[in-house]
């Protein structure tokens, strides 16, 4: 028996050095990829914009500028005082992107390790008037961030935006949620309308902004407090047992997709010693499991992976919830 135990001791060890030496073999390839990062400040230059020089502004970023809206319209713009007061607070709290840039520059090398054929993008940083709802937009090889929706969770122009949505208003979440908008365009538009089928969907997303952010925390990514991070890790086990019971998993009722895969206040299990504690998307976490399990026990590429089916995927992932 003392033979046995040793023996699976010195198998543990030896799984644990390989992981470690290929985890190190991949980090020196990935630092060899050849990239480029500029981020351009255009909120900096529409905050300085004049009528001389506003034709230049509109031929570099033409992109920006609706056309149905004369020239006074933009120049009226600068002078309103909110916009002035936005300009001011993004200068204070975005003097300097030396720090996303050199992130951004770490994710662009992962993205085109894993997938040579994505270019870097067109990094433009602007203002949206606090639009939450598009904070990082990326189409046709532009990546436009809003700096104004990263001032701080507590600061004064979020009032009235429930918490839950402000918890992610901070500066160390903008290239997290540049890592998710490429994770979410590689993984495609949800097509198995099952609970499963979502809970797979978010896994493949959070699989791949792994991989792209290796070094980053695992709440971090997931845009959790780290003691909303260790409660989903302590019940992962639970929170399972809830969607087998429930016989969940193959249910195509719409109101589950809210309840524990959208942001929102908390997990809705509709129980109350529960939900008082439980954060919300608490299934985006146990799809990451099965997709991490599904990868680690079958031999996949991740071009395999983004095409595989959610049924497919689960049943070859060997899941089991930790204990």
């Amino acid at each position: 028996m003392t033979k046995s135990i040793e023996y699976l001791k010195l198998m543990m060890i030896f799984c644990l050095l390989c992981s470690c030496g290929n985890d190190n073999k991949i980090k020196s390839e990935v630092a060899k990829v050849p990239v480029e990062i500029n981020i351009e400040r255009f909120d900096k230059l529409f905050s300085e914009v004049t009528e001389k020089n506003l034709p230049d502004l509109k031929k570099s970023y033409p992109f920006l500028f609706s056309a149905k809206y004369a020239d006074s319209v933009w120049i009226n713009k600068t002078k309103d005082t909110i916009q002035q007061e936005i300009n001011q607070e993004i200068g204070k709290t975005f003097f300097d992107l030396s720090v996303e840039e050199e992130e951004l520059h770490s994710l662009f090398q992962h993205i085109k390790f894993y997938f040579p054929e994505i270019k870097e993008p067109r990094i433009i940083t602007i203002t949206s008037d606090v639009d939450y709802h598009n904070k990082v937009v990326l189409s046709k090889g532009l990546l436009i961030i809003s700096l104004d929706t990263y001032l701080g969770k507590d600061h004064r122009f979020y009032e009235g935006i429930q918490k839950y949505l402000k918890q992610n208003f901070e500066r160390e979440q903008l290239v997290p949620d540049v890592a998710s908008m490429y994770a979410k365009n590689l993984v495609g538009p949800i097509r198995d309308r099952t609970f499963l089928g979502n809970l797979i969907s978010f896994g493949k997303e959070l699989y791949i902004k792994d991989l792209l952010l290796p070094d980053m925390a695992n709440a971090r990514k997931m845009g959790y407090f780290e003691e909303q991070y260790n409660w989903v890790v302590e019940n992962e086990e639970e929170i399972w047992r809830y969607f087998v019971d429930r016989q969940l998993l193959y249910s195509t009722e719409s109101n589950l997709m809210p309840r524990f895969l959208y942001p929102g206040p908390f997990s809705k299990f509709y129980l109350e010693e529960i939900d008082k504690e439980a954060p919300d998307r608490v299934g985006q976490f146990i799809g990451w499991q099965i997709v991490t399990s599904y990868m680690k026990n079958n031999n996949v590429s991740l071009r395999q992976l983004l095409v595989a089916d959610a049924e497919t995927i689960f049943n070859e992932s060997k899941y089991k919830p930790a204990r």
